[in-house]
């Protein structure tokens, strides 16, 4: 293997290892956001609140499209990912409610 591959090689698996650590990272922030939610969500069931806040996932939207654009990440992508975590909270929400 010539220095150049041997040098790939071992980059590319320094990427792949921050790769992981960060999907880690990514499913247990993940988590413990859903530990809170859930939280709201029997809350919100407790008194009665609606189970979802049309103002507050806006408010977030926009809050996260800002932080992405300072991430230098695509904030389209981090908006669509956002959504979809709020349908998420949503549903769990409304399981509590029934």
């Amino acid at each position: 293997m010539s220095d150049q591959v041997s040098r790939a090689a071992s980059l590319l698996k320094e990427h792949r290892e921050s790769i992981d650590r960060l999907d880690a990272i990514l499913v247990y922030t993940l988590g413990e956001r859903f530990k809170h939610t859930q939280a709201v969500g029997k809350l919100k069931a407790e008194h009665d609140l609606p189970p979802s806040d049309h103002a507050r996932e806006a408010a977030q939207i926009a809050r996260l499209e800002d932080l992405a654009k300072r991430a230098d990440l695509d904030p389209e992508f981090a908006k669509a990912f956002l959504n979809f975590i709020i349908q998420e909270v949503i549903q769990h929400h409304e399981k509590h409610q029934a």
